[in-house]
């Protein structure tokens, strides 16, 4: 259906064979091993490690949206700077967000009625808490896909594109975005499903979303992929939000491109091309940032970056007694699991 002869075949469905990337430690005994796979790549887009099964078919959830914004901008979206870092977006529904939300939809003489993601409560706990006291209900402006969903819509007005039906995989703009996918993936689309949004999702393999977001995190300056990547560097709590981990993580690695997605996916990738994916195979978030923190020491960030990175730490009564930590095959600087 989405035709791209430079594409390789698409990835195999099958059960993924993930491998143990993260232990919980509690007491000095592993009470828990997290599974997933991880690949790293270097500049030169060669593999330099994986760990489980980086070639299977999977759903990146919203670590694909910046291929989805590349897609969008290719198509003519005009935006950049915090909107567009908004269109690759998994916001908090924080004021800013659904603020910038509606500065896109007006752009294009559009309104909140328009959109067709689902009606939600803001992602960050805290906002949600707020709203809640305030008894504000849900909307499809706080959804943490308002963004990407404003910007598709924006991007089908300026092309002349049919806007009630933006979401059906047949669609001009949702055809554009699968070509775009397999054009930074390197690789044929294996399923199209729906996201949590309403959005199609595409699947692809960890190694694909891998070199999808090297590319986008290299690209020339002035292209579709470095507006994409310079936005969302420049304007990382737009991205996410005030407090999350993969804004703090942009802030503190230096050019680094990072995205979040459900079900434990994370992806980030540095100007030179050298770039890391990874997939808790539970979807567990508290193994997603140790793992991926792991993952960019092995590429050569500097652990010191990363130390804030290093994982949660586990309580009893109160105290520190354990902690989430990498496996060892990843750690390049491992305590002994009787520390």
């Amino acid at each position: 259906m989405f035709s791209n002869t430079s594409a390789s075949d698409a990835p195999l469905v099958r059960e993924p064979l993930h491998a143990p990337v993260a232990h919980v430690i509690r007491g000095g005994v592993v009470e828990g091993i997290h599974y997933g796979s991880v690949v790293v790549l270097g500049a030169d887009g060669e593999v330099q490690l994986q760990i489980g099964d980086i070639e299977a078919a999977f759903y990146p959830r919203s670590a694909l949206k910046p291929v989805q914004a590349v897609a969008m901008v290719r198509a003519g979206l005009p935006f950049d700077g915090d909107l567009l870092s908004l269109a690759a977006a998994s916001h908090s529904g924080e004021e800013t967000h659904i603020a910038g939300v509606r500065r896109m939809l007006e752009r294009a003489g559009l309104t909140e009625d328009d959109l067709r993601n689902v009606l939600d409560m803001p992602l960050d706990p805290a906002v949600r808490d707020v709203w809640v006291r305030e008894g504000r209900l849900p909307s499809r402006l706080a959804q943490n896909c308002s963004g990407k969903h404003a910007a598709m819509l924006c991007t089908a007005r300026l092309n002349g594109w049919s806007l009630h039906d933006y979401l059906d995989p047949a669609h001009p703009l949702q055809q554009a975005i699968a070509e775009t996918v397999e054009d930074l993936t390197g690789q044929r689309i294996a399923r199209v499903t729906v996201d949590g949004c309403g959005a199609p999702l595409f699947s692809v393999s960890l190694h694909g979303l891998a070199r999808s977001v090297a590319r986008v995190a290299s690209a020339a300056p002035g292209t579709p992929e470095a507006r994409v990547a310079d936005a969302m560097r420049e304007h990382a709590e737009m991205a996410s939000g005030a407090g999350r981990d993969v804004a703090a993580l942009m802030r503190a690695v230096p050019g680094l491109l990072a995205k979040d997605g459900y079900e434990g996916v994370q992806v980030a990738a540095l100007p030179d091309g050298r770039a890391i994916a990874v997939k808790i195979a539970d979807g567990a978030n508290r193994a997603r940032i140790p793992v991926a923190a792991a993952a960019l020491a092995r590429v050569g960030v500097d652990p010191a970056l990363l130390t804030p990175f290093a994982g949660e730490e586990l309580l009893g009564g109160g105290k520190p007694v354990g902690f989430v930590r990498p496996v060892r095959a990843l750690d390049t600087d491992p305590l002994p699991v009787s520390a």
